[in-house]
């Protein structure tokens, strides 16, 4: 029997982080080595922001290295995971009548491979990767969230990458280490009781949420994957949060798991 997946949304930050050590790489190394092995990842990065509804189905991916100004080292990166055509496919049956397209022309760009080059190390399981149709409302994302669901009981870990607060225009770009700015917690501590409580419709309408929203999420990109992930939960499903933090002041690290907290066997 197919173990059913979490959904998992991961607060990707820096693309440096690809390289580093430290407590965000830590713990998402540690959720690879806690779930049960996904058969595949269907992943919905915030860089792949488009207008349409995509899907991957590349036979072996390329890494993007999709960034500017970054040391050399970053760039030598390989993630050479497999793709999934069957995946691919099964994405277009669950999200009819949507049209979703075939997509030979992207991979994985850094959202997916610089947070999966730690929870899966080895980049033996095969990745799809989702567009995020930039032409369409919350509510859109949201429910193809829920028509996906059924994935996560096909053995398929559904992968948001983003930041539930993303602001580069106040982050402090300096090597010091800074404390967030009141708003980013007062909002990434108000999106927590929602989660904690299955209150979704706040967090679809975010844009109603007054101005620690608007400062927390002025472009919806890094935003909408979350909506992916909690899109999906189940009654029943524990809500966590394995991985925590704010860099540069302005960026929530947070990861949000839904569901499937066991250890693996």
């Amino acid at each position: 029997m197919t173990d059913s997946m979490p959904a998992i949304f991961f607060g990707h930050g820096n693309p440096m982080n690809a390289l580093l050590r430290n407590g965000y790489t830590e713990g998402w190394a540690a959720i690879g080595a806690r779930i049960p092995k996904p058969k595949a990842v269907l992943a919905v990065s915030a860089h792949w922001y488009i207008p349409g509804t995509a899907v991957t189905n590349n036979a072996r991916p390329r890494t993007i290295h999709d960034f500017g100004g970054f040391p050399r080292e970053l760039y030598q990166i390989e993630y050479p995971a497999p793709g999934s055509l069957e995946l691919a496919l099964r994405v277009q049956e669950l999200l009819r009548p949507t049209p979703v397209a075939l997509d030979e022309s992207w991979g994985l760009d850094h959202g997916t491979w610089s947070v999966l080059c730690h929870v899966f190390p080895e980049a033996d399981v095969p990745i799809v990767q989702l567009s995020i149709d930039e032409t369409q409302p919350p509510e859109f994302h949201y429910r193809l969230g829920k028509l996906l669901t059924p994935l996560r009981d096909e053995g398929v870990l559904i992968a948001g990458s983003g930041n539930l607060v993303h602001n580069l225009h106040t982050y402090a770009w300096g090597r010091h280490r800074v404390e967030p700015f009141d708003w980013a917690v007062r909002f990434e501590n108000q999106a927590r009781e929602f989660l904690r409580s299955g209150e979704d419709a706040p967090l679809v309408n975010y844009e109603e949420l007054g101005r620690d929203a608007q400062l927390s999420i002025p472009t919806p990109d890094h935003y909408l994957p979350l909506l992916y992930v909690m899109a999906t939960r189940r009654d029943g499903d524990e809500v966590s949060f394995p991985v925590e933090g704010v860099d540069g002041g302005s960026v929530s690290m947070l990861t949000v798991q839904i569901g499937a907290t066991n250890e693996n066997p």
